[in-house]
């Protein structure tokens, strides 16, 4: 009876070992499966950040380029403002000098009637 024990001993231990066995193998299957999704997951991330950094550097282009239509705008208007501010002085000058060139003609005429 000890020896028909035994053998069933050693088969229950050997089925145990056999079910280890077979829940490894399961287990190496299951973490195969885990790290290609993880893998999966990681590169749909990936796609999401590309995309999303290609919409950030399209709004950052738009910006920048809203920036240099403004600049550009700006440049314009002055432009418009030393040529209008130009004339402004030119006219400033011209009464300036006709101011300037009467009072010339006064001081003449009055030198005149003193040599008299």
């Amino acid at each position: 009876m000890s020896e028909s024990q035994s053998r069933y001993s050693i088969v229950a231990d050997l089925t145990n070992i056999k079910l280890s066995i077979i829940t490894a193998k399961a287990n190496l299957d299951s973490d195969v499966k885990i790290s290609k999704q993880k893998t999966q997951e990681l590169e749909e991330e990936l796609k999401d950040y590309e995309a999303s950094q290609k919409d950030e550097v399209a709004r950052i282009i738009r910006e920048k380029q809203r920036e240099v239509k403004q600049a550009e705008r700006n440049a314009k208007n002055a432009e418009e403002r030393k040529a209008s501010k130009l004339k402004a002085y030119d006219e400033k000058l011209k009464a300036i000098e006709s101011a300037l060139d009467k009072i010339q003609s006064i001081s003449d005429a009055a030198a005149k009637e003193a040599a008299h």
